[in-house]
């Protein structure tokens, strides 16, 4: 840790915040105040904010289904899931450039170059993060008080919101910081699909260490350190404190038959798994596509050229 990490950060720090080899606390403040500071705070933000609310709202019935329901595939089918996330944060920008730019499959949605694209890629890329995070936790709850509470009148709703939720309130603490850390620090989707007009902390530090402005890329380093603890002393605070609910059983319970309750987590997951692949296919499409006229140009010009090189050339 002190070699590989507080060694090269505090000296990145020390070289943007102390040039000269003093403090100066006027330039963290200069720094923050620019406006372009604020844009860029704001977007990161709201973005990562908004990016992983979502991702938790669909996460949840895509955990249910693949991990308390029992569906066929279900081993494949989270497999599939986990595709998004092991992909570089560059490939997964340049595939919703082919999904949403010109000539892709979501073309006429006329999200290219816009917050959506980015938040609909970070969607994309953790919502895997909540499957497993919260559907390992999930898989392994004791049901029998989800039952009784069944059995004593609750409805479905009541039951997940009082008791469910509660007993995962751990996992989804967990899931949701590593969602949001990892949206605010998508650097690779954020600068493919927002370029220099939406800019997250990462990719404005980026640009500034680009321009040789150190100062303000050592005070958005800073700033995005703090954040990081901050978030990684919450999520332990709420890990530690547990929930004491639903008892876990040492011997995960088996996955129930589906129910007409279940329809529209069925649906969701059916949604969440289409969408999964949307952006795959459209990268794949799109590197194999040549365009007909570029293509008739170039075989004509060949064809010209050899109509006139001599009998005797070589080539």
């Amino acid at each position: 840790m002190a070699v590989f990490f507080v060694l090269p950060v505090g000296a990145m720090l020390a070289r943007g915040l102390a040039p000269d080899g003093q403090l100066d606390p006027g330039g963290l403040v200069e720094v923050l105040g620019r406006d372009r500071t604020g844009r860029v705070l704001w977007f990161t933000l709201w973005s990562a904010g908004l990016g992983t609310v979502l991702s938790l709202l669909l996460g949840l019935p895509v955990a249910h289904v693949l991990f308390r329901l029992a569906v066929p595939g279900a081993r494949v089918l989270r497999a599939l899931t986990l595709v998004p996330f092991v992909l570089p944060t560059v490939v997964v920008g340049a595939a919703f450039r082919a999904l949403l730019g010109e000539g892709g499959l979501l073309a006429f949605l006329g999200w290219d170059g816009t917050p959506a694209a980015i938040v609909a890629a970070l969607v994309f890329f953790n919502v895997s993060v909540v499957v497993r995070v919260v559907g390992g936790a999930w898989a392994g709850l004791d049901p029998r008080a989800e039952e009784a509470a069944a059995a004593l009148g609750a409805s479905p709703v009541r039951v997940l919101l009082t008791v469910t939720l509660p007993a995962l309130r751990s996992a989804l603490a967990s899931a949701a910081t590593v969602v949001f850390l990892f949206c605010s620090t998508a650097f690779g989707v954020v600068l493919t699909l927002g370029g220099l007009r939406y800019a997250t902390v990462e990719t404005e530090i980026y640009l500034l260490t680009r321009a040789f402005d150190l100062p303000a890329a050592a005070c958005l380093s800073l700033v995005q350190v703090v954040t990081v603890v901050v978030l990684l002393a919450l999520v332990g605070r709420l890990r530690g404190r547990g929930s004491g609910v639903v008892p876990v059983h040492r011997v995960p319970p088996r996955p129930r038959r589906a129910r007409r309750g279940d329809v529209p987590a069925l649906v969701v997951t059916g949604l969440v798994l289409v969408a999964t692949a949307l952006p795959i296919v459209g990268l794949a499409v799109a590197s194999l596509q040549v365009r007909g006229s570029g293509r008739s140009r170039t075989t004509g010009r060949s064809t010209g050229l050899a109509s006139r090189r001599p009998s005797t050339s070589p080539c």
